[in-house]
């Protein structure tokens, strides 16, 4: 009997597993192959604008992936520096065979986990409650909980052209059961397409005709633990589509899967494919391209930009018109992948099932895309797993506390149809949920569940103290004035800069610097809060409330938001339906008292 199943060793599934292990729950971690744990079948990066605050997020819980990035970069850049503190967002190069490498030997050293390569086939279900799995050998595994983690891989198809198979990222095998059991339990699933562009030979890359990228200096780490000074070892490069790529593409428009209706499935509206840009923007007549390195063990390097799914021959003649890549050796073509997927309107915040006790969903299952929404979704279904078992009250992070409140409220009251991305224009609180701030805003509520470890508690306990200790330091107004100024740092205006750990020089200039745009934003969050912390009964008789128009009454039956701040951000209810509702409820509470 384990304590907790989890199916599928992605992003996903390796903070779930790490997640509930670490909480001392007997853990299985099930994955179609164990050589593909933590696998990296698209970019070979790990952040990224609005997903580099997620990573931070997990790591100040007690997460993996920052660590795991931190120990296998390739090279390290702070995105979006030219603008505010929001929306600075960490990126880094991956080393993708070093970090499966690392993930595995992490996994399999963690107590309380154990790691299995087999595929479940059914969730077992007694009297609404878990009670396991099966496998396609026939075997039943009991738990008392299971996370769903199964990514890309349900009925998984791949489509290159005209041509199509059954098979999961680079060639894995897909999961082609657990479908249609998820369908018998009440899940109503949906196809979701995602793609990825080709791999080219590093040695029939001409460098020459592109713009070298390198990475910053010094390199700024994603753990919060994170005490090595990191160094960026490989450089990346810019280069530019054409109107001679753009020709041939439009010139095969109709071979492409996605306009010949092939492809059924629903595609990222932030990931577009080459013919998706090239016919969407046609006024344009370039687009940018980054060459990457996918590993410092590999000959292969990834053409960030050009994702596709065009015919082989058309895929050969596009990428040879790029600058630097005439004599490019393509060694993997790229693709368009199918997947089914459930409708995370059908979960709760905490991403528990609504029907069933015990069933928790996490990653692109979910309707997401993105290594960063999926670990996050991890972690979270990993420790609201052990709850549920621990019969403790489940884990909601709210959009005022963090992105992945914002992402797990989005996703179960609003739903998504299509492949939901993480950005920082998706969070009204931005301005607070900086990636600098994380562990403050995170880290004791992962020490109070037992996650984040004492030291990781210590080390944010010297960080707020020294951060109280330099803005005493700031404290007459013409410092403060001084410090306003774009091109004044902190450190101009102290003696002793190197007593203090760059994390709290940081964060004292980000609250001096932004200490009245700051305080509105607090006013801001006390105002949501309010309307968050009205929580609504799960029995409100909806469809008898007249004053509601007829799709909030409907929208609202259906889903039972938690809270008021929910019901306001549903589809479908508006601002005088929230108005009702609020009416509707103070006279409830009239009529219980009297």
């Amino acid at each position: 009997m384990f304590d907790v199943i989890v199916i599928g060793a992605g992003h996903a599934g390796c903070e779930a597993a790490l997640a509930a292990s670490r909480l001392k729950c007997e853990t299985l971690l099930l994955t179609l192959n164990l050589d593909a744990i933590a696998l990296m079948p698209c970019n070979p990066s790990i952040g990224g604008t609005g997903k580099g605050h997620l990573v931070r997020e997990v790591d100040a819980l007690g997460g993996e992936m920052g660590n795991n990035i931190d120990a296998t970069m390739l090279q390290s850049r702070m995105l979006n520096t030219g603008k505010g503190p929001a929306v600075h967002s960490l990126r880094a190069q991956a080393d993708k065979h070093a970090y499966q490498k690392r993930m595995h030997r992490v996994l399999f050293s963690q107590e309380f986990l154990t790691v299995r390569q087999g595929e479940a086939t059914e969730i077992l279900v007694t009297n609404g409650r878990i009670i396991g799995i099966c496998t396609t050998t026939g075997e039943t595994i009991p738990a008392r909980a299971v996370i769903v983690a199964t990514g890309v891989y349900l009925k998984s198809r791949i489509i290159i052209g005209d041509k199509d198979w059954n098979a999961g990222p680079q060639g894995l095998l897909p999961a082609n059961s657990l479908s249609k059991n998820l369908q018998d339990l009440g899940f109503a699933l949906r196809r979701f397409k995602t793609g990825t562009p080709a791999r080219v030979d590093v040695r029939s890359i001409n460098f020459d005709k592109m713009e070298a990228q390198p990475g910053d200096d010094p390199v700024i780490p994603f753990s919060f633990l994170t005490d090595k000074q990191l160094r960026n070892t490989h450089k990346c490069y810019l280069t530019w589509t054409n109107d001679a790529t753009h020709d041939i593409i439009r010139a095969n428009i109709n071979r492409s899967p996605m306009f010949s209706g092939a492809i059924k499935g629903t595609g990222a509206r932030y990931c577009p494919s080459i013919e998706d840009k090239v016919y969407r923007f046609a006024d344009k007549n370039r687009h940018q391209l980054f060459l990457e390195p996918e590993s410092a063990d590999s000959f292969e390097w990834y053409v960030q930009g050009m994702s596709s799914s065009m015919p082989e021959d058309v895929q050969h003649k596009m990428y040879h018109t790029v600058p630097g890549l005439e004599e490019a050796v393509l060694t993997r073509l790229a693709y368009a992948i199918e997947y089914d997927c459930i409708d995370p309107q059908s979960l709760s915040p905490s991403l528990a099932a609504h029907d069933f006790g015990g069933l928790f969903f996490a990653g692109q299952i979910s309707g997401t895309s993105g290594y960063e929404e999926a670990a996050a979704q991890g972690i979270l279904a990993g420790i609201n797993a052990v709850q549920y078992i621990s019969e403790k009250d489940q884990l909601i992070l709210t959009r005022d506390m963090s992105y992945i409140g914002v992402m797990t409220d989005d996703l179960t009251g609003k739903g998504t149809d299509e492949p939901y991305r993480m950005m920082t224009s998706r969070a009204e609180h931005r301005l607070y949920l900086r990636q600098d701030n994380a562990d403050i805003r995170l880290t004791p509520i992962g020490h109070s569940i037992g996650l984040a470890s004492d030291e990781r508690m210590q080390r944010l306990e010297t960080k707020i103290r020294q951060t109280e200790q330099l803005i005493k330091l700031i404290n007459d107004s013409d410092k403060q004035t001084a410090l306003r100024r774009p091109e004044v740092t902190i450190e101009h205006l102290i003696d002793d800069s190197n007593a203090y750990a760059p994390a709290a020089l940081r964060q004292a200039e980000i609250q001096i610097k932004y200490a009245g745009y700051l305080r509105k934003e607090e006013a801001h969050i006390r105002q949501a809060a309010a309307m968050e912390n009205r929580l609504l009964p799960q029995d409100i008789p909806y469809m008898q409330i007249d004053a509601l128009r007829i799709e909030a009454r409907q929208k609202l039956a259906k889903l039972r938001p938690a809270s008021l701040g929910q019901a306001s951000r549903m589809p479908g209810v508006s601002p005088a339906d929230v108005a009702v509702l609020t009416i509707w409820l103070k006279q409830s509470e009239k009529a219980l008292m009297i």
